[in-house]
């Protein structure tokens, strides 16, 4: 079988993009870990599938899977990507685009040739719904490691699980040591995205994210989402945040609870490409 893909990223963290429109795809998770290898393979942080929706009201129904070959819920740098995507390959004509994903609804927005606006939706705040295994909410919890330190960190779904740590710098946080195995803890029954914020201003932070099933990642959108909401929630920062990562910079958005959180960042398309597989 000859499959056809878009190779793509946002702020660094990169693609393999497919149409399952007008091709036949068969995806498992086998063949996703072939492809992700970055000797062996395309090489990708996560593979992007564009499908019909399920849905009437859903211009496409949008899946994810991380690098490992696990099906994951939401990825806000994809979710850019998915948008430049369609709308290259004619598959739609508008700029606004609602997509069905694992875990609800995205409206994704193109506000200019190489930059997206996404809808992320409001983000789940309950930790049994994030899911963790706390059961009253809070700002922020603590659980011990393996070393026997313990760890704060605010607990957010923007449709994926993650844990938001604040640091003084991120250039010393413990990213290789703490980020896998909270990843993997007990009080995330489906795993988390681990979040690394400094604080610079009510305005603006950097952030490193050790995301689930892929490592850490040049950028994480909905990890820059998350982060805003648990900083804003702890009152350390304000509705409008810039976020810098180490593939680049994302603008957030939260009014507060009950509001959606809006996105915006670039995205590029690198190359196009066809596999035998």
């Amino acid at each position: 079988m000859l499959l056809r893909f878009t190779k793509m990223h946002g702020l660094g963290n990169d693609f393999m993009v497919i149409d399952a429109i007008s091709q036949r795809v068969r995806v498992n998770a086998d063949l996703v870990r072939q492809l992700s290898d970055r000797n062996f393979g395309v090489g990708f942080d996560q593979m992007l599938l564009v499908e019909p929706p399920s849905d009437p009201d859903m211009d496409f129904r949008y899946r994810i899977f991380n690098a490992d070959g696990s099906e994951v819920e939401h990825c806000g740098n994809g979710a850019r990507c998915f948008a430049r995507f369609v709308r290259d390959k004619g598959l739609v004509l508008r700029d606004t685009i609602k997509v069905q994903t694992a875990r609800g609804r995205a409206v994704l927005n193109i506000v200019g040739r190489d930059l997206v606006e996404v809808d992320m939706g409001a983000p789940e705040l309950d930790p049994v719904e994030v899911p963790t295994s706390f059961t009253e909410k809070s700002t922020t919890y603590s659980t011990q490691l393996a070393s026997g330190e313990t760890v704060e960190f605010g607990a957010v779904s923007m449709g994926n699980p993650h844990a938001v740590l604040v640091v003084d710098s991120i250039e010393g946080a413990p990213v290789e040591s703490w980020g896998p195995e909270l990843e993997s803890h007990a009080v995330f029954p489906n795993r988390a995205n681990i979040g690394f914020m400094e604080v610079i201003s009510k305005n603006e932070v950097n952030l490193r994210v050790y995301e689930r099933g892929a490592g850490e990642t040049q950028a994480c959108g909905t990890g820059a989402c998350a982060a805003v909401v648990s900083g804003r929630l702890r009152g350390l920062l304000d509705s409008k945040v810039t976020v810098h990562l180490p593939g680049g910079d994302l603008e957030i958005e939260w009014l507060g609870e009950g509001h959606s959180v809006n996105m915006t960042g670039p995205v590029s398309s690198v190359y196009e490409g066809q596999i035998y597989l």
